[in-house]
């Protein structure tokens, strides 16, 4: 079930690039975000009041923390990746400076959650980033006349994500998935709405083709992508979820090709098997420190988010 779930995550991950790029060729990446979350949230919404019990028990404190978790997560993260591509920095380079998440995460897993951290999840963790390195290095080096500025917008992204990450982790309260996912999708259609009318872009084109981006994005990246990743993390822990995120430039770059004739060469069949690599070196290490199983303290709040084998409906 494990590998089912980590596969189905790297695709569905994989797909929002792939999705922004049919997105792009149509309108704004503020038009195309506002589309993606104002009609999902305005479902999920509609969901949560025909069946309140996931929501019983929550607190105001519950709600806003969520509504910072996806502001970090989703609408920051989301944001800086479409902004980066529509300043001209390419899905390539995109994806490694996204690909650096794991191996901060990893390094935070220690001092912020009580983690134990092998040398052998290190190593891992350091293959997949040269694997990354390697998928994206020929597209990062190309002179494309990209303001320096540009590559940090993503790198911005990063950083929110991990935070996202830790603070999701270090929460004492269980939220379901659904209640969580309806409240970043809330967060997000609001803040991308009001960005949208603001900048005069919230009018959709009229093209099919950006309706075919919307759907793609909500089905495959949203539920699929989004909603996995809090799975996983909540059923693996922070380091083994984030590991999966090293594969995401090299399926998008066999993706790309497949769909859009991009070219495919040694060097990135090379990362792939590296990331491959990899993913196997920090999965088979699982959790287990130089004498047994991690022991984290009763109170701590990673073993209450390690407890979630089975999240609630």
């Amino acid at each position: 079930m494990n590998i089912l779930l980590s596969v189905a995550f790297v695709l569905c991950w994989s797909s929002g690039f792939i999705g922004a790029k049919l997105g792009a060729g149509s309108a704004s990446a503020i038009t195309v975000l506002m589309w993606r979350f104002l009609p999902l949230a305005l479902v999920l919404i509609a969901v949560a009041v025909a069946t309140r019990t996931a929501w019983r028990g929550l607190t105001a404190r519950d709600v806003t923390r969520q509504a910072v978790i996806g502001v970090l997560s989703q609408s920051g993260y989301l944001l800086s990746v479409y902004y980066a591509i529509q300043l001209g920095v390419s899905s390539g380079t995109t994806a490694l400076i996204d690909g650096v998440q794991p191996l901060v995460a990893g390094a935070l897993a220690g001092p912020l959650l009580g983690q134990y951290v092998s040398s052998r999840q290190w190593i891992g963790l350091g293959l997949g980033l040269s694997g990354v390195a390697v998928v994206t290095l020929a597209d990062a080096a190309a002179g494309t006349g990209v303001a320096w500025w540009a590559y940090a917008v993503p790198l911005l992204g990063m950083l929110a994500l991990v935070a996202a990450t830790f603070l999701e982790s270090r929460s004492r309260s269980r939220v379901a998935p659904s209640v969580s996912l309806t409240v970043h999708c809330a967060t997000s259609a609001v803040l991308f709405s009001l960005l949208a009318l603001g900048t005069g872009a919230a009018a959709p084109p009229a093209e099919a083709g950006f309706w075919v981006a919307v759907a793609w994005l909500v089905g495959l990246s949203t539920f699929g992508g989004y909603g996995l990743y809090w799975l996983i993390l909540k059923r693996s822990g922070v380091t083994e979820v984030n590991t999966l995120m090293f594969l995401m430039a090299p399926v998008t770059a066999v993706w790309g090709a497949l769909m859009f004739g991009e070219p495919f060469g040694v060097q990135t069949a090379l990362g792939l098997a590296v990331c491959l690599a990899a993913v196997v070196i920090v999965h088979r290490s699982g959790r287990r420190g130089p004498g047994g199983p991690v022991r984290v303290p009763r109170s701590s709040s990673t073993e209450r988010v390690m407890e979630q084998q089975t999240p609630r409906r």
